[in-house]
């Protein structure tokens, strides 16, 4: 099966263990395995939940290796190689590919602000420089340009570029794009409250953060979503609602980290700067949330 057929279900955008300033490999190797135990999909490394925007380009490849080799094709792995560069996405692309990635996820140019047409040219440079899947990544809530939905579809058209991690938040747009773009293309949320909906009009799935620490969940989540068993999907989005909320009551990726430090699942929930780790009223809210689910 190709890497593109099994791109579907609930996928971790999973974070970047550290410990006293550099990658905690010890720890990621744990937490990756944690997920596959519990039924998740597939993994995103060096996302932007994996702080990529803070990792040294040895890094970057060091993490992507390393979730390659400890995944050993049990799931896809999907690489974080996004830049706002076009020079160094390629660079990172063609990593990944030596790396063994299934495929890449790239995200729209951050605080250049590229017209259609200059994203346009981004993804196409990619594709033409690296023979490796590409799934598009439109984020306008942290890159500032929303990637529309007419572009999409003419990226669609390129033979590498096998769908999109749409977290603009708004079902009206994730629904034109699923409308014109190809039956195949792959359409994932990229928020975790629209994972259902999403799938609920034609997406496949769902590139989450809630799953760094609720990986079970969320798989069951979209499995229910993906076969059309509405009543079990609602039943698990509105337990897990809340908990989605909070992944994001301070900057991210500093509530997804504590969350998993405190299940035990990686040594520290330390950030690199400029991210800070959580304020004492939202690490309440998270452990409250935490303690509503079952997860302390």
């Amino acid at each position: 099966m190709t890497a593109a057929k099994r791109i579907q279900g609930a996928i971790t955008a999973i974070v970047t263990p550290m410990r006293d300033g550099k990658v905690d490999e010890e720890s990621l190797v744990n937490l990756i395995n944690f997920q596959i135990d519990n039924g998740i999909h597939g993994l995103v490394p060096c996302g932007t939940t994996g702080e990529s925007a803070t990792l040294s380009f040895a890094e970057h490849k060091r993490v992507i290796e390393l979730t390659v080799k400890t995944v050993a094709g049990r799931v896809p792995v999907i690489a974080g190689t996004g830049a706002n560069n076009t020079i160094e996405a390629i660079e990172l692309t063609e990593s990944a590919k030596e790396s063994g990635a299934d495929a890449v996820l790239s995200v729209v140019p951050y605080y250049n602000k590229p017209s259609q047409e200059g994203l346009y040219r981004h993804f196409k440079a990619i594709t033409e420089a690296v023979d490796i899947p590409v799934v598009l990544y439109n984020v306008p809530g942290r890159t500032v340009t929303n990637m529309a939905p007419a572009t999409v579809a003419r990226l669609a058209e390129l033979p590498n570029v096998i769908g999109i991690k749409e977290a603009c938040g708004c079902l009206n747009q994730i629904s034109e794009i699923i409308r014109i773009c190809p039956k195949d293309f792959i359409v994932l949320s990229g928020d975790d409250f629209t994972s259902m909906p999403t799938v609920l009009i034609g997406g496949k799935g769902v590139i989450s953060v809630t799953s760094n620490v609720a990986p079970k969940a969320m798989s069951e989540l979209m499995e229910a979503s993906l076969r059309g068993d509405l009543a079990k999907a609602k039943e698990i989005h509105y337990k897990l609602f809340p908990l989605m909320g909070t992944m994001f009551c301070y900057p991210s990726p500093a509530p997804a980290k504590k969350a998993v430090h405190l299940i035990g699942k990686i040594a520290s929930p330390e950030l690199r700067l400029p991210m800070t780790e959580m304020d004492e009223a939202s690490l309440d809210k998270l452990t409250a949330e935490m303690k509503k689910v079952g997860l302390i």
